[in-house]
């Protein structure tokens, strides 16, 4: 799974079994999903043309992909990480009847496999997910008339999420925890009470103690430099995790006695040249980038 953003668009790129209760949704095999910024009093005879056109401005085929429309602004997306789980959610909840624009957008993507049935029980999943963080923050209502919800795993994984995603199953637990703090998160910074110029992003993090959620910032970070001073920081949370690049990384034991991918030595996407290259082209693959990091001199690991 590949994701990037522009002002107006999230785009999640990869090979997909995907289901999605949004625009012209149902289960398919998809290669792009997005997630796109339209205006408060928009409009459309045809909401599924809308996302075709952006899909093909950006040269992503015209039938193998699934989209969502927000009135949210792209900024005020967040990104939630837990173990082989990410949640992307938006959320404005102004719009719990027509008078009004306002949709809460949640997207899960696995790394592990599930059956078609899993992915169905994801969005029960979710959607608790969803009531339980706006009933938390004092709403009565359940949602917008709007809300879409997309679930996606990767085609090619060799490993199984299991046959349920129910709440207390290791997916579901997962996705549940990202959604109930990733859409009161969206909320408040769609209201303003939480400002930031950019997508939000949150860890679920086990250093410094007992696991918790940690909203991580390149300003921020207590880290850096964490490899090299000058380094960019933006891609902390590499898009291509796990890359089994022998090259950059290596399987290391985890606390909990499994096999995990560890790439704290790698420097391909610290490289100021490099990350540079790499937002000018998010379509690029680990092999084009170490191209152009060799050609430019920089190494690529410590």
């Amino acid at each position: 799974m590949r994701y990037h953003y522009s002002n107006n668009t999230l785009f999640i790129r990869g090979n997909f079994r995907a289901a999605s209760t949004g625009v012209s949704g149902g289960i398919k095999d998809v290669h792009t999903i997005i997630n796109s910024t339209v205006p408060r009093n928009f409009r459309h005879s045809d909401p599924a043309e809308y996302i075709l056109d952006i899909v093909d401005k950006n040269s992503y085929g015209n039938e193998d992909f699934f989209g969502l429309l927000t009135a949210v602004k792209m900024k005020d997306l967040c990104i939630f990480s837990c173990g082989y789980i990410t949640a992307f959610v938006t959320a404005g909840v102004t719009n719990p009847n027509p008078q009004g624009p306002g949709t809460i957008n949640i997207i899960i993507h696995s790394r592990r496999s599930m059956p078609d049935s899993a992915m169905l029980e994801m969005i029960r999943t979710v959607t608790e997910a969803k009531t339980a963080a706006l009933f938390g923050m004092g709403y009565d209502f359940t949602g917008t008339t709007t809300d879409a919800v997309i679930v996606a795993y990767d085609k090619e994984s060799k490993e199984s999420a299991g046959i349920y995603c129910g709440t207390f199953t290791g997916p579901g637990k997962r996705a549940y925890e990202c959604v109930k703090l990733g859409v009161r998160e969206a909320i408040l910074r769609n209201q303003l009470k939480v400002v930031r110029n950019k997508p939000s992003f949150f860890i679920y993090s086990t250093i410094g103690g007992a696991p918790h959620w940690t909203e991580w910032s390149p300003k921020s970070c207590k880290y850096y430099p964490c490899h090299f001073r000058g380094q960019v920081c933006d891609f902390c949370f590499c898009p291509f995790y796990p890359c089994h690049d022998e090259e950059l990384g290596e399987w290391i034991d985890s606390s909990s006695g499994n096999k995990v991918w560890a790439c704290t030595r790698c420097l391909l996407l610290h490289h100021p040249k490099a990350a540079s290259f790499f937002k000018k082209n998010p379509d690029a693959g680990i092999e084009e980038i170490k191209k152009f990091s060799e050609d430019k001199g920089p190494d690529l690991t410590g």
